[in-house]
């Protein structure tokens, strides 16, 4: 069955967690867990997303054939709230991120992305 990270973030955490432990010790699993999680930022995090906002048209220099659009995403992401605005193209596939915030609790997240412009 499919499920988007962001129904299954915490297990996906949690499996990426016990994979490292196995191969490279308890000591540094977490630790390199979120270096993966960073070093795909963008992709880890629009894919967490629960509910997507269209902003506008996202204006690359030098890129007039490419359309791209500035999308607003909530999501959770191993256990906490997450608010971005994701350089997306008319596939739905990610390309950047011009900004996210993390929050601990989903009303002070909802807040964010309803006001997020």
């Amino acid at each position: 069955m499919f499920q988007p990270i962001s129904h299954c973030s915490d297990r996906v955490m949690a499996a990426l967690v016990a994979g490292l432990e196995l191969e490279f010790g308890r000591g540094a699993a977490e630790a390199l867990a979120a270096r993966f999680i960073a070093a795909e930022e963008c992709d880890c995090t629009w894919d967490a997303r629960l509910e997507e906002r269209w902003l506008g048209a996202y204006e690359a220099l030098g890129e007039d054939d490419f359309e791209l659009d500035r999308v607003a995403m909530i999501g959770r992401l191993d256990g906490r709230w997450v608010v971005a605005v994701c350089i997306v193209d008319g596939d739905g596939s990610a390309h950047g991120m011009v900004g996210r915030r993390w929050f601990a609790k989903a009303q002070a997240a909802r807040k964010a992305f309803a006001t997020v412009h």
